[in-house]
């Protein structure tokens, strides 16, 4: 089949592969080739690009089932080349880490290529905006500015029509770019190359109206989707991290820095503090709708694999000294 990828050999997983074991492998490959570890690097660009798509599709139940049944319909009819028509997926599912089994109407004959059907899963093709009161976004227009790779893309099909039409075309973007906003290159498939001012907090989901950039005079609306980062979570409003700390910092606690989407802080550790404990950095959220969370910092304590000398001897020295047994109290 033309352009077909296969998310479990990008993620290096089995068709049968749980949740959780998508979730771990994608964390895993998205902090390997995330642009900000290699910059410049076009194949990791690319790769990562690659990365987003598989976790997308196969961390969404339903796009899952879906793009399942159209592996299996490839391997086993072949892939016959007719014209596209409009469908809607209409999915009855049911799913558990082993099982996972489906009813739908689709036709996947009717995809001529497998980029195709991703654009109908995603929905990166939709017909027109609904109802609601998007983000604007002032936008300069550079028709002669040439795509500087890099910068995010995204694309919509123009049609020769005269009468004006909105349009609907999807951008993903770094967290980072998300909550700061500011000016964000695209590139449309008509060539021209937008500049594009984009508000600061912006969430998945999320609507941004370009007024007479779609069809004959209509709107664009970008649809943002926030990629997943390799360190920070988003909870909401919060912000989870996970940061390492050794056995001495969480016996004794103290200050130890801690990265922000605001830059790296100082954050005071109380002693005695426990593997898989939160702490709070209040104020360190994201923004949405004129709020922000906190951000939640999870301790986990990690044993040095290999110590000097001297660090030896002093562990030496207090267990002969302490008489704290985790091991006094245990039921059997």
């Amino acid at each position: 089949m033309q352009n077909f990828r296969n998310y479990y050999e990008i993620l290096g997983l089995p068709a049968d592969a749980t949740s959780d074991e998508i979730k771990k492998a994608f964390r895993r490959l998205a902090r390997k080739y995330h642009p900000d570890v290699n910059p410049g690097d076009k194949d990791a660009e690319e790769t990562f690009k690659d990365i987003n798509e598989a976790h997308e599709v196969l961390s969404d139940p339903n796009k899952r089932s879906q793009y399942d049944q159209f592996s299996r319909f490839w391997k086993k009819k072949g892939f016959t080349r007719q014209p596209a028509k409009a469908t809607n997926f209409k999915t009855s599912f049911a799913r558990n880490d082993t099982t996972r089994t489906s009813t739908q109407d689709v036709d996947y004959k009717q995809f001529s290529d497998f980029d195709r059907f991703v654009e109908q899963l995603l929905g990166r093709r939709t017909p027109s905006p609904t109802a609601t009161a998007p983000e604007r976004a002032s936008v300069r227009i550079n028709s002669s500015d040439a795509y500087r790779p890099g910068t995010s893309k995204t694309a919509y099909t123009v049609g020769s029509r005269p009468t004006p039409k909105d349009v609907e075309a999807r951008l993903t973007l770094p967290l980072e770019k998300a909550y700061e906003g500011g000016l964000e290159r695209i590139r449309l498939e008509d060539g021209r190359s937008l500049e594009v001012e984009l508000p600061g907090g912006m969430v998945t989901g999320q609507r941004v109206r370009l007024k007479g950039q779609g069809i004959a005079g209509g709107n664009l609306f970008l649809i943002i989707t926030v990629a997943p980062h390799p360190f920070f979570e988003l909870e909401g409003l919060d912000i989870v991290c996970q940061i390492p700390v050794t056995p001495a910092e969480a016996v004794l606690g103290g200050p130890i820095e801690v990265p922000t989407l605001d830059g790296r802080v100082k954050m005071n550790v109380p002693p005695g503090v426990k593997p898989g404990q939160r702490l709070r950095l209040a104020n360190k959220g994201y923004p949405i709708e004129g709020r922000r969370g906190d951000q939640l910092v999870e301790i986990q304590i990690v044993i040095p694999k290999e110590v000097s000398a001297e660090a030896k001897e002093l562990y030496e020295k207090l267990r002969e000294i302490e008489n704290f047994n985790p091991r006094r109290d245990l039921v059997v």
